[in-house]
């Protein structure tokens, strides 16, 4: 019972005793038609009160249903959204580069843009600024790394269209700087996938019940590779600006995430053609690529393990004549987190972690020309979207010569 009922009862108690008090010292024996006048006068008090009660608990509850309305409406507001249905986001990065570099770069400027029409359509989009000054003759760029519409075509199956990052190794997709060790990204996965890899098609992702099981199917622009960019994979990235399309990319992965901790993954792609029909320089044919990559991520009680392996196959007299038509690489990196809570900064972490690269543009000649990269270093993150970083690096050439080391500091941030 609320206070204002209360005191409303208490108010019509009072003024019966009040007036019985007044009519006992006024006369001692009131007549019967006097007590039935008085009894008709607070029976009168009572009923008004009781009206006024009644649409008391009316306008309680009016404002109760008015304030649970507001905190449905909050709900529905996602983190870093802009009214109910559209949302913003994003994350950066700042390097120092020691060894022979020396420079210090922003390395990464990048926001998110998403909104939902319905429960089943959504569009996502990601804009990059990279070295922080874009234009001709500038070190930076301005990139559209990801623009597509997403629909959900059952529980758990969504069909999309537009700029989608490529499913295929671990960073390609999820490449915000808290999220991996290191101040720059893996070498493997950079020179070899090459992340960060994005074409314009249609893609299928779903998950097979409840197995752990998930699937995912792109059909997409693919790279343009010839005798002036050598065949190296990462400079034949179109990003789609004016792609050429005269050969598709046919990309397929199987991921399982049945085991508490443990992510499984394989992924495949296929490009009939790598020159876009222009042929290769020795026998005019064209060139197809194959991609087979495997990965491995798991985490328990603060132990970390990734590892990767990805190997193409080019199949062309040029290419072959290069020796790009084997390009290969694997990487193994084992890691502990700490937990760090300490006063304000509680749920801060610290994780150390080494990292062993090998990999090789050129598999495909008889001399030896891959290159092997040690990196040790140190996360810290105060809070889980912030990071501060700092690693070293030793790299050698099977070819010989000196080792090039460097040491080198990051801050990251994602929101």
């Amino acid at each position: 019972m609320t206070i204002r009922n209360n005191m409303l009862i208490g108010t019509a108690l009072s003024g019966i005793i009040m007036s019985l008090a007044t009519s006992a010292s006024a006369q001692s024996t009131p007549s019967m038609s006097e007590m039935w006048k008085m009894l008709q006068a607070q029976q009168a008090k009572i009923d008004n009160l009781e009206t006024e009660l009644a649409q008391a608990q009316v306008e309680t509850i009016e404002v109760k249903k008015s304030v649970n309305s507001v905190a449905d409406a909050i709900e529905t507001i996602p983190s870093g959204g802009l009214g109910g249905r559209t949302q913003i986001g994003g994350y950066g990065e700042l390097h120092y580069e020691g060894g022979a570099k020396d420079q210090i770069d922003i390395h990464r400027f990048v926001l998110f843009f998403g909104h939902d029409f319905t429960d089943n359509i959504r569009f996502f989009s990601e804009l990059e600024v990279e070295h922080a000054i874009a234009g001709e003759g500038k070190v930076g760029e301005v990139e559209l790394e990801q623009m597509y519409l997403e629909m959900d075509i059952g529980e758990s199956t969504q069909i999309y269209g537009g700029v989608h990052l490529v499913p295929v190794g671990i960073i390609n997709e999820t490449h915000e700087p808290t999220t991996f060790f290191g101040v720059e990204r893996n070498a493997v996965e950079k020179n070899i996938i090459p992340a960060t890899w994005w074409e314009g098609g249609i893609g299928l992702h779903g998950n097979v019940g409840s197995t752990g099981f998930s699937y995912d199917a792109m059909v997409s622009s693919g790279l343009d590779l010839n005798t002036g960019n050598g065949y190296k994979i990462r400079s034949g990235r179109q990003k789609v600006g004016k792609a050429k399309f005269n050969s598709q990319a046919y990309t397929g992965r199987v991921q399982y995430t049945g085991l508490p901790g443990v992510t499984l993954a394989s992924s495949m792609y296929y490009q009939p053609d790598v020159t876009q029909s222009a042929g290769d320089s020795i026998s005019g044919q064209d060139v197809s690529a194959f991609l087979w990559e495997s990965h491995i991520q798991a985490k328990f009680n603060g132990f970390g393990l990734n590892a990767l392996y990805a190997n193409w196959s080019l199949d062309g007299a040029d290419v072959d004549a290069s020796g790009r038509d084997k390009q290969n690489g694997f990487y193994i990196e084992p890691s502990y987190t700490f937990d760090m809570s300490l006063g304000y900064l509680e749920g801060a972490k610290l994780g150390v972690f080494y990292r062993y690269s090998d990999w090789d543009n050129n598999n495909g000649i008889a001399n030896n020309s891959g290159t092997h990269r040690s990196v040790f270093g140190v996360n810290f993150w105060p809070i889980d979207e912030v990071v501060l970083k700092m690693d070293y690096i030793i790299e050698d050439k099977e070819s010989g010569g000196p080792s090039k080391n460097s040491m080198n500091l990051g801050i990251g941030y994602q929101f």
